[in-house]
């Protein structure tokens, strides 16, 4: 008991103190949001964070034009989507044998994966411009989604593998035992019992391609065909001009997507595994 009232004083201190320090840290992440709102109903914004003066919708009339907006936006989709569709799919196909056969190789190939998420993008872009250049695939969408999808697979692959090994291998030697191949029994039983992970997967990969400026700033050239993230560099304008009010309406729209399909994903995959009653003990 002594030694408990010697040291509740110390954790109550320590917790104060670690309050303080996330309370902190949400203000610093808090601060640029809050700018971002007020600037896009602002027609005068600068960078200064401040109540709207005069009050006007203007920022988002001017940027909700086809080449401002709906095109950048469905270009972002386009590869975004077709990025983390081609991603989860490989990264499945790959983590069920790691997950459910142990091999010598497995680890190695592991630590080979993780190897290859540490590898900087800026250092494979010139030999990936020179390829695509000979290829003659600059400005091709099927080219830059794979390309996307192989930088996001060492990640997904090791996600995918940490989901799929919390799924009892027992309910797949039941679907064998009634005849099922193993293809069927990953599609119908694993995949479905996995659907929350394979949503965290989808999520994540999306969102990096959603936000990658680097490689479609390299690899297109039409500006027809510019995603969102680097089409935003248009409301920079020459001799250091920024229109600020258009870029924080810009960026309230740019975030939607991901709001969107986060809450979508997290309805269709639902809140938990459902293996809750699937195996009999």
């Amino acid at each position: 008991m002594a030694a408990e009232g010697l040291t509740a004083p110390r954790h109550r201190s320590l917790r104060l103190v670690s309050t303080l320090v996330l309370v902190l840290i949400g203000i610093c992440f808090l601060l640029p949001l809050v700018w971002v709102v007020l600037a896009s109903f602002d027609g005068s914004a600068t960078l200064t964070a401040k109540a709207p003066s005069p009050f006007t919708l203007d920022n988002f009339v001017k940027v909700l034009t086809p080449e401002n907006a709906w095109i950048p936006l469905g270009n972002s989709l386009l590869l975004s989507a077709g990025c983390a569709l081609v991603t989860v799919v490989v990264a499945v196909l790959a983590a069920y044998p790691l997950s459910r056969y142990s091999v010598r190789s497995n680890r190695a190939f592991l630590y080979g994966i993780l190897f290859g998420t540490g590898l900087p993008i800026t250092a494979m872009m010139v030999p990936v411009y020179s390829l695509f250049v000979s290829l003659d695939l600059l400005n091709s969408y099927p080219g830059i989604i794979l390309f996307l999808a192989a930088t996001s697979l060492p990640m997904a692959i090791w996600m995918a593998k940490n989901f799929m090994d919390s799924v009892p291998i027992s309910i797949e030697e039941a679907a064998w035992t009634d005849g099922s191949s193993m293809l069927s029994t990953l599609g119908r039983i694993v995949v479905p019992l996995m659907r929350p992970g394979i949503g965290v997967v989808f999520i994540f990969v999306f969102i990096q391609a959603w936000g990658n400026f680097f490689v479609p700033f390299i690899l297109i050239t039409d500006q027809a065909a510019m995603p969102a993230a680097v089409s935003i560099y248009s409301f920079f304008g020459a001799y250091g001009a920024v229109a600020y009010g258009q870029l924080a309406a810009f960026s309230l729209l740019y975030s939607v997507p991901v709001l969107a399909l986060y809450l979508l994903v997290q309805r269709l995959s639902g809140g938990s595994f459902a293996l809750a009653g699937a195996v009999k003990g």
